[in-house]
Protein backbone atom coordinates (compact mmCIF):
# COMPACT_ATOMS: atom_id res chain seq x y z
CA UNK A 1 0.00 0.00 0.00
CA UNK A 2 1.33 3.46 -0.89
CA UNK A 3 1.81 5.97 1.57
CA UNK A 4 -1.41 8.07 1.67
CA UNK A 5 -3.74 5.56 0.28
CA UNK A 6 -5.34 4.68 3.55
CA UNK A 7 -6.33 8.01 4.10
CA UNK A 8 -7.54 8.82 0.50
CA UNK A 9 -9.50 5.38 0.83
CA UNK A 10 -11.01 6.32 3.66
CA UNK A 11 -11.82 9.52 2.51
CA UNK A 12 -13.62 8.30 -0.73
CA UNK A 13 -15.53 5.97 1.54
CA UNK A 14 -17.04 8.80 3.47
CA UNK A 15 -18.27 10.25 0.53
CA UNK A 16 -19.93 7.21 -0.83
CA UNK A 17 -21.96 6.89 3.18
CA UNK A 18 -22.90 10.38 2.20
CA UNK A 19 -24.07 10.06 -0.89
CA UNK A 20 -26.21 6.64 0.23
CA UNK A 21 -27.32 8.89 2.65
CA UNK A 22 -28.57 11.13 0.63
CA UNK A 23 -29.77 9.43 -1.57
CA UNK A 24 -31.86 7.58 1.07
CA UNK A 25 -33.44 11.00 2.28
CA UNK A 26 -34.70 11.78 -0.98
CA UNK A 27 -36.29 8.15 -1.60
CA UNK A 28 -37.65 8.46 2.27
CA UNK A 29 -39.19 11.62 1.11
CA UNK A 30 -40.93 10.33 -1.97
CA UNK A 31 -41.52 7.38 -0.03
CA UNK A 32 -43.63 9.83 3.07
CA UNK A 33 -45.63 11.61 0.04
CA UNK A 34 -47.01 9.08 -1.62
CA UNK A 35 -48.16 7.06 1.51
CA UNK A 36 -49.71 10.86 2.22
CA UNK A 37 -50.00 9.81 6.00
CA UNK A 38 -46.82 11.45 7.99
CA UNK A 39 -47.20 11.63 12.08
CA UNK A 40 -48.53 14.99 13.22
CA UNK A 41 -49.38 16.55 9.85
CA UNK A 42 -53.02 15.99 10.82
CA UNK A 43 -52.32 18.10 14.11
CA UNK A 44 -50.88 20.60 12.19
CA UNK A 45 -53.70 20.92 9.63
CA UNK A 46 -56.34 20.93 12.47
CA UNK A 47 -54.89 23.32 15.08
CA UNK A 48 -51.59 24.94 13.61
CA UNK A 49 -52.42 26.02 10.02
CA UNK A 50 -53.87 28.90 9.29
CA UNK A 51 -54.43 30.11 12.87
CA UNK A 52 -51.79 33.28 12.77
CA UNK A 53 -49.81 34.12 15.14
CA UNK A 54 -51.29 31.47 18.06
CA UNK A 55 -50.75 28.92 15.84
CA UNK A 56 -47.52 29.53 15.57
CA UNK A 57 -47.09 30.22 19.56
CA UNK A 58 -48.67 26.85 19.85
CA UNK A 59 -46.37 25.24 17.26
CA UNK A 60 -43.15 26.87 19.24
CA UNK A 61 -44.40 25.82 22.57
CA UNK A 62 -45.44 22.38 21.88
CA UNK A 63 -42.11 21.83 19.57
CA UNK A 64 -39.86 22.77 22.90
CA UNK A 65 -41.70 20.78 24.98
CA UNK A 66 -41.18 18.11 23.43
CA UNK A 67 -37.67 18.33 22.04
CA UNK A 68 -36.56 19.01 25.59
CA UNK A 69 -38.65 15.56 26.31
CA UNK A 70 -36.34 13.73 23.69
CA UNK A 71 -38.13 14.25 20.71
CA UNK A 72 -36.13 14.23 17.61
CA UNK A 73 -35.61 17.86 16.76
CA UNK A 74 -35.48 17.00 12.71
CA UNK A 75 -39.71 16.16 13.58
CA UNK A 76 -39.98 19.95 14.63
CA UNK A 77 -38.20 20.97 11.77
CA UNK A 78 -40.16 18.75 9.58
CA UNK A 79 -43.59 19.59 10.35
CA UNK A 80 -42.20 23.64 10.73
CA UNK A 81 -41.58 23.39 6.90
CA UNK A 82 -45.06 21.19 6.37
CA UNK A 83 -47.32 24.28 8.34
CA UNK A 84 -45.50 27.09 7.55
CA UNK A 85 -43.20 26.75 4.27
CA UNK A 86 -39.46 26.96 4.69
CA UNK A 87 -38.43 30.16 5.55
CA UNK A 88 -41.24 31.21 8.63
CA UNK A 89 -40.81 27.31 9.06
CA UNK A 90 -37.47 27.42 9.69
CA UNK A 91 -37.44 30.24 11.98
CA UNK A 92 -40.21 28.84 14.46
CA UNK A 93 -38.45 25.38 14.50
CA UNK A 94 -35.26 26.55 15.34
CA UNK A 95 -37.15 28.63 18.17
CA UNK A 96 -38.60 25.66 19.22
CA UNK A 97 -35.12 23.85 19.60
CA UNK A 98 -33.28 26.71 20.99
CA UNK A 99 -35.77 26.86 23.77
CA UNK A 100 -35.81 22.74 24.14
CA UNK A 101 -32.48 22.78 24.45
CA UNK A 102 -32.39 25.45 27.14
CA UNK A 103 -35.06 23.92 29.11
CA UNK A 104 -33.08 20.23 29.09
CA UNK A 105 -29.99 22.21 29.64
CA UNK A 106 -31.24 24.23 32.75
CA UNK A 107 -32.97 21.04 34.24
CA UNK A 108 -29.85 18.93 34.52
CA UNK A 109 -27.30 22.20 35.11
CA UNK A 110 -29.77 23.50 38.33
CA UNK A 111 -32.30 20.64 39.45
CA UNK A 112 -31.40 17.21 38.09
CA UNK A 113 -27.68 16.53 37.79
CA UNK A 114 -27.68 13.46 39.40
CA UNK A 115 -30.33 12.39 37.50
CA UNK A 116 -29.11 13.27 34.24
CA UNK A 117 -25.47 11.88 35.41
CA UNK A 118 -27.31 8.57 35.91
CA UNK A 119 -28.95 8.71 32.62
CA UNK A 120 -26.13 9.86 30.89
CA UNK A 121 -23.84 7.01 32.47
CA UNK A 122 -25.60 4.27 31.07
CA UNK A 123 -26.47 5.55 27.54
CA UNK A 124 -22.52 6.79 26.89
CA UNK A 125 -20.96 4.45 29.64
CA UNK A 126 -16.93 5.04 29.13
CA UNK A 127 -17.24 7.29 26.53
CA UNK A 128 -18.99 9.99 29.04
CA UNK A 129 -15.53 11.83 30.41
CA UNK A 130 -13.70 12.00 27.21
CA UNK A 131 -17.20 13.68 24.97
CA UNK A 132 -17.30 15.64 28.44
CA UNK A 133 -13.60 16.90 28.42
CA UNK A 134 -14.03 17.70 24.77
CA UNK A 135 -17.01 19.91 25.02
CA UNK A 136 -15.07 21.55 28.53
CA UNK A 137 -12.26 22.18 26.65
CA UNK A 138 -14.14 23.49 23.31
CA UNK A 139 -17.84 24.06 24.08
CA UNK A 140 -18.66 26.10 20.95
CA UNK A 141 -16.64 24.31 18.05
CA UNK A 142 -17.22 21.08 19.86
CA UNK A 143 -21.33 21.95 20.16
CA UNK A 144 -21.28 22.76 16.65
CA UNK A 145 -19.43 19.67 14.97
CA UNK A 146 -21.79 17.47 16.99
CA UNK A 147 -24.72 19.29 16.38
CA UNK A 148 -24.40 19.33 12.22
CA UNK A 149 -23.92 15.26 12.54
CA UNK A 150 -27.43 13.38 11.89
CA UNK A 151 -26.18 10.92 14.55
CA UNK A 152 -26.36 11.10 18.50
CA UNK A 153 -28.51 12.39 20.92
CA UNK A 154 -29.81 15.90 21.54
CA UNK A 155 -31.58 15.83 24.89
CA UNK A 156 -28.17 13.72 25.66
CA UNK A 157 -26.19 16.44 24.78
CA UNK A 158 -27.71 18.87 26.31
CA UNK A 159 -28.22 16.99 29.31
CA UNK A 160 -24.27 16.35 29.56
CA UNK A 161 -23.66 19.94 28.93
CA UNK A 162 -26.01 20.89 32.27
CA UNK A 163 -24.23 18.60 33.99
CA UNK A 164 -20.85 19.34 32.88
CA UNK A 165 -21.80 23.10 33.53
CA UNK A 166 -20.81 24.01 30.53
CA UNK A 167 -20.97 28.22 29.83
CA UNK A 168 -24.21 28.29 28.17
CA UNK A 169 -23.77 31.19 26.05
CA UNK A 170 -20.76 29.20 23.33
CA UNK A 171 -23.10 26.25 23.89
CA UNK A 172 -26.57 28.23 23.14
CA UNK A 173 -24.80 29.31 19.84
CA UNK A 174 -22.72 26.29 19.12
CA UNK A 175 -26.04 24.48 19.00
CA UNK A 176 -27.89 27.36 16.86
CA UNK A 177 -25.47 26.71 13.95
CA UNK A 178 -25.69 23.48 14.19
CA UNK A 179 -28.73 22.81 14.40
CA UNK A 180 -29.62 25.55 11.10
CA UNK A 181 -28.84 23.24 8.03
CA UNK A 182 -30.24 20.15 9.45
CA UNK A 183 -33.86 22.47 10.12
CA UNK A 184 -33.54 24.05 6.86
CA UNK A 185 -33.12 20.53 5.34
CA UNK A 186 -36.17 19.11 6.94
CA UNK A 187 -38.16 22.20 6.62
CA UNK A 188 -37.70 21.70 3.13
CA UNK A 189 -38.57 17.90 3.05
CA UNK A 190 -42.14 18.87 5.02
CA UNK A 191 -42.64 21.76 2.40
CA UNK A 192 -41.89 19.31 -0.14
CA UNK A 193 -44.10 16.61 1.20
CA UNK A 194 -47.07 19.52 0.99
CA UNK A 195 -47.03 20.46 -2.15
CA UNK A 196 -45.58 17.11 -4.13
CA UNK A 197 -42.05 19.43 -4.73
CA UNK A 198 -39.42 16.90 -5.67
CA UNK A 199 -36.57 19.83 -6.15
CA UNK A 200 -37.27 20.59 -1.98
CA UNK A 201 -36.34 16.90 -1.31
CA UNK A 202 -33.20 16.92 -4.08
CA UNK A 203 -32.19 20.18 -2.37
CA UNK A 204 -32.52 18.76 1.37
CA UNK A 205 -30.59 15.96 0.25
CA UNK A 206 -27.82 18.20 -0.94
CA UNK A 207 -27.65 20.48 2.12
CA UNK A 208 -27.50 17.69 4.67
CA UNK A 209 -24.64 15.72 2.80
CA UNK A 210 -22.60 19.05 3.29
CA UNK A 211 -24.04 19.22 6.38
CA UNK A 212 -22.50 15.83 7.50
CA UNK A 213 -19.33 16.85 5.84
CA UNK A 214 -18.66 19.84 7.40
CA UNK A 215 -19.73 18.63 10.71
CA UNK A 216 -16.97 15.44 10.26
CA UNK A 217 -14.32 17.61 9.16
CA UNK A 218 -14.64 19.90 12.22
CA UNK A 219 -15.05 16.77 14.53
CA UNK A 220 -11.91 15.77 13.70
CA UNK A 221 -9.80 19.05 13.55
CA UNK A 222 -10.38 19.16 17.60
CA UNK A 223 -9.52 15.51 18.31
CA UNK A 224 -6.35 16.41 16.23
CA UNK A 225 -5.68 19.36 18.13
CA UNK A 226 -6.57 17.81 21.09
CA UNK A 227 -3.87 14.80 20.30
CA UNK A 228 -1.32 17.72 19.64
CA UNK A 229 -1.97 19.31 22.73
CA UNK A 230 -2.08 16.11 24.47
CA UNK A 231 1.73 14.66 22.55
CA UNK A 232 3.35 17.86 23.54
CA UNK A 233 2.55 18.58 26.75
CA UNK A 234 5.86 18.17 29.44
Amino acid sequence: MTPGSAPRSGRWRSLGKLLLLAAGLVAGGALLREMGGVPGTDWVDASIRDEGLWGELVFVAVGAAITAAGVPRQSVAFLGGYAFGVVLGTGLAMAAQLLGCVASYGWARLLGRDWAERRLRGRFGHRLRPLRDILAANPFGTTLALRLLPVGSNIGLNLLAGMAALRLLPFLAGSALGYLPQTVVFALLGKGIRVEGAWQLALAAVLLAISIGIGLWLLQRHRAGRTLDADGAP
